[in-house]
């Protein structure tokens, strides 16, 4: 494994805006079980208002997927997926197509190498503004997957243009860009530990010559990037989970669901769901990265 050599001439920024958001969808089909997974897994246990019991218990990531697929069928496993591909095509493509963009414009003038802190200051700034543009869409994936995790749900959308519709009507415009702040948090975060890991990675490898700029070193980068990112986003992301699927006034802000998955499961509460999280993220980064670098050699030889 080889694949396309790297070209003369660097892809243009339209390139790799487009480029990024085609390889999120690539990643997003391959991992969406297990986003699905993680997703149950991590509001399990969680005090619902009113207050019911779900006769539905997962254990673990293959436990939590041949449960849905005997409870609910081989669908569920793929509920959310259109809302899941449009966050893609518009998140992926701002936090991961503009990030060399964006590191070039806080990159000194005349400096021969980017610094940490630019890199981590372009990681914040893309993922700040992916979310900020993308929120509505992750708010209904995550609706969906969650929707048969509870044996009270009435929320049931039959289509994601009615979930936009329903929400937006039920719950205001601001139902649509509910969890943003920790959305944002998170997205920095794993934009940081992502991008900026697997910037440094492969930039190791290929100083010290360790490894070609090929599929292997793509590879290896995005694995490294994938478990960062795990380490460091799950607290903020199991916040967010609950937070984003949470009823109208069950939570007053995202502090207030952070204090009550604390008060109720404790610390070990900000990991509910890591392994799926890592197996998804760690899956998803490699898809992405690998499709990600493949389809920028592409556009320019195809240019």
């Amino acid at each position: 494994m080889v694949g396309l050599k790297p070209p003369e001439v660097p892809p243009t920024a339209a390139m790799k805006f487009v480029s990024a958001g085609m390889a999120g969808c690539i990643a997003d089909l391959c991992t969406f079980p297990l986003d699905t997974a993680k997703v149950r897994l991590q509001i399990q246990g969680e005090v619902r208002i009113p207050r019911t019991i779900s006769s539905v218990e997962y254990r673990g990531v293959l436990g939590t997927l041949s449960t849905m697929v005997r409870t609910e069928g081989a669908r569920s496993l793929y509920r959310g997926l259109a809302a899941g591909l449009q966050r893609q095509m518009s998140f992926a493509s701002i936090r991961i197509g503009l990030y060399d963009s964006v590191k070039q414009l806080y990159t000194p003038k005349g400096a021969e190498n980017t610094g940490m802190s630019t890199r981590l200051l372009a990681g914040c700034t893309t993922g700040a503004v992916a979310v900020a543009c993308a929120q509505p869409t992750d708010v209904v994936k995550v609706r969906f997957q969650a929707s048969r995790a509870l044996s009270d749900s009435a929320r049931q959308y039959s289509s994601t243009v009615d979930a936009y519709r329903t929400i937006a009507r039920e719950e205001g415009i601001r139902g649509l860009w509910r969890g943003t702040l920790p959305n944002i948090a998170r997205n920095a975060i794993i934009n940081c530990g992502e991008l900026v890991t697997y910037d440094l990675l492969k930039d190791a490898l290929l100083r010290t010559q360790l490894m070609a700029d090929n599929v292997p070193c793509h590879f290896v980068a995005a694995f490294g990037a994938g478990f960062c990112a795990t380490v460091v986003a799950s607290p903020v992301d199991v916040v967010k989970t609950r937070y984003m699927n949470a009823s109208p006034g069950q939570y007053r802000n995202a502090l207030s669901c952070l204090l009550a998955l604390l008060m109720q499961d404790g610390a070990a509460g900000l990991y509910k769901g890591f392994v799926p999280s890592f197996l998804r993220l760690g899956s998803w980064n490699v898809v992405m990265f690998v499709s990600y670098e493949q389809l920028q050699r592409a556009m320019v030889l195809a240019r």
